[in-house]
């Protein structure tokens, strides 16, 4: 292919068999990333996560499609590379072909992909959201779809997990049977009757106890 030379030549070099040589090697050697011209394989490693709501009888299967970078290498790594979304409730058609097609160009487009998960899950449905078991509370299906997104993206390490410590564990079983205790609570529930949202794991965990609100899932208090 010719290319037009636009700008004055300062100065050139005459490559040798031996400089082409090294060059591939160096380009070889040299981690590869995400990028919207990485080839797709004939076979990527995939998830599929399995949404029920209250609001549809049928079930949404989100399937997530895995690249390996640098295969056999210390750089290898995992990156999302394209989404989808089946369901037999055809009533969300639309905006689910086009949602999965925009998150996955963003997937191919390289980079951190992780803001899409608190894109999705500050998204609202203006009839309501609803709760799963649990007490997790959910603001959308758009929403869900960002925490299934999330837990994949933990899953293969994009998304480091905030995990508690054996101590905050301990302070927290320790609160929970303070709480029934005082209370007369069933311990067959996940989490106290009494409990309200939490604003920061969006799950009905928070209860009152020594005149602080503390998240019994989380770990979160107004208190500090």
């Amino acid at each position: 292919m010719a290319h037009k030379i636009t700008k004055k030549i300062v100065s050139y070099k005459v490559l040798n068999k031996d400089d082409i040589k090294a060059a591939k090697q160096e380009e070889q050697q040299s981690p590869q990333h995400m990028h919207e011209n990485v080839e797709r394989p004939e076979v990527l490693v995939g998830s599929t996560y399995k949404i029920k709501t209250p609001q549809s009888e049928h079930a949404l299967y989100i399937t997530i499609n895995d690249i390996i970078l640098n295969q056999g290498t210390p750089y290898e790594e995992r990156r999302p590379y394209e989404i989808f979304i089946n369901s037999k409730n055809m009533e969300h058609f639309q905006w689910v072909l086009a949602l999965t097609r925009v998150i996955s160009a963003v997937f191919r487009k390289g980079g951190d992909s992780c803001f899409l998960v608190e894109e999705l899950k500050a998204v609202f449905d203006p009839r309501g959201g609803y709760f799963k078991k649990g007490g997790i509370f959910m603001p959308s299906l758009v929403a869900e779809i960002g925490y299934a997104i999330e837990s994949h993206l933990k899953h293969i390490g994009m998304i480091k997990p905030e995990a508690m410590t054996d101590h905050q564990k301990k302070f927290l079983d320790q609160k929970r049977r303070e709480f029934e205790a005082q209370h007369g609570e069933s311990e067959g529930q996940a989490f106290p009757e009494k409990a309200v949202l939490c604003n920061k794991c969006s799950t009905k965990a928070m209860v009152l106890m020594d005149g602080c609100m503390t998240c019994l899932n989380c770990g979160e208090s107004k208190c500090g």
